[in-house]
């Protein structure tokens, strides 16, 4: 299984980096697994309705052109629906069953995901009501897709 994670913008934070890694290092027996940074759209604090829009769109656009046709995306967005470790455990399990090899797990940036990667998700996930920094989030679904490929090979989960 090939999961992917698409997210707008650069790591800086050489603890979230590390973080990832580690995880990504540990997934490494168990599926192919990469993340995708896109660049994200400089803009400034102040912008009406249609530049964030624009900004989006832009955005958008490039984590799109990642995206391959027989990919299932799963898109992190704040109307998602909540799932429990074992949920997305149970998901990703489905759909290895079902002939999906291939899942994106798509970030937006600050200000969220576009109209047109949100219409190519085929579902929306939310790790809750609270707003995450976008490069934070990218650590904590790294974990749990770590967690998840544990749960469903029956291992124990050690942090």
């Amino acid at each position: 299984m090939l999961i992917q994670i698409i997210g707008v913008g650069k790591l800086k934070e050489k603890y979230l980096v590390q973080g990832i890694q580690e995880y990504a290092k540990r997934l490494g027996p168990y599926v192919k697994f990469q993340v995708i940074e896109v660049p994200d759209e400089k803009a400034p604090d102040n912008m009406s309705e249609a530049e964030v829009r624009g900004v989006k769109e832009r955005e958008g656009e490039r984590i799109l052109s990642h995206v391959k046709s027989e990919a299932h995306v799963i898109a992190l967005a704040i109307g998602g629906q909540l799932w429990s470790s074992e949920d997305l455990a149970a998901e990703m399990d489905k759909l290895g069953t079902y002939g999906t090899s291939h899942i994106v797990f798509v970030i937006g940036g600050s200000h969220g995901l576009s109209d047109a990667v949100l219409k190519r998700a085929q579902q929306k996930l939310s790790f809750g009501r609270m707003t995450l920094p976008h490069q934070l989030m990218r650590l904590v679904l790294v974990e749990q897709i770590y967690r998840a490929v544990k749960i469903n090979r029956g291992e124990p989960y050690h942090k």
